[in-house]
């Protein structure tokens, strides 16, 4: 149901009991097999992220394969020990347990991201200071952006970890 990725960014609030409206329209997409079910948890950055239950499986899929592989094990346990499964209630209002909570810095305010095949979100402070410009920089925005929207596949550059270091290391947490 939907356009097929998420995307938009919506400001929200924490209410007393630790709840927040995820927008309408990231809702629908949420929506499978008639359901609309989704799991919560760790993302990269500092964030959160909502997957719907398909991608969930996807990635477990695709981690079944690393799963006695050592270096993997901490990941794993931390993954998947704070993966929580959850849903909306009539006003679209979902619960974010404290544990994820803490371990990101939400405190009251929030971003709700969307990011191509999952939901972001992020304290308000880190948001801001991460997604500005003035934070990353209009030559290394150009040069990803001009690398997401190649052609060619093959034409990562050799510098491109170090593009992504340069712009996060810019912005001092």
């Amino acid at each position: 149901m939907g356009k097929g990725f998420f995307s938009g960014s919506y400001g929200a609030k924490l209410d007393e009991k630790s709840r927040f409206v995820l927008p309408q329209n990231l809702r629908y997409q949420l929506v499978e097999k008639g359901e609309l079910h989704f799991s919560i948890g760790l993302s990269i950055g500092g964030c959160l992220a909502i997957y719907k239950d398909s991608d969930i499986e996807a990635i477990v899929e695709k981690f079944q394969k690393r799963k006695h592989i050592a270096k993997f094990q901490k990941f794993f346990t931390l993954f998947f020990g704070t993966l929580t499964e959850g849903t909306c209630d009539k006003i679209g209002r979902v619960t974010l347990p404290s544990t994820l909570q803490k371990a990101v810095g939400i405190d009251k305010e929030l971003i709700i991201s969307g990011a191509m095949d999952k939901i972001e979100i992020w304290s308000k402070e880190k948001y801001d200071k991460l997604f500005s410009v003035e934070s990353i920089g209009f030559d290394s925005f150009d040069a990803l952006m001009e690398e997401a929207f190649s052609e060619d596949e093959e034409t990562v550059p050799s510098n491109l970890e170090e593009l992504l270091k340069s712009a996060q290391t810019t912005v001092k947490l």
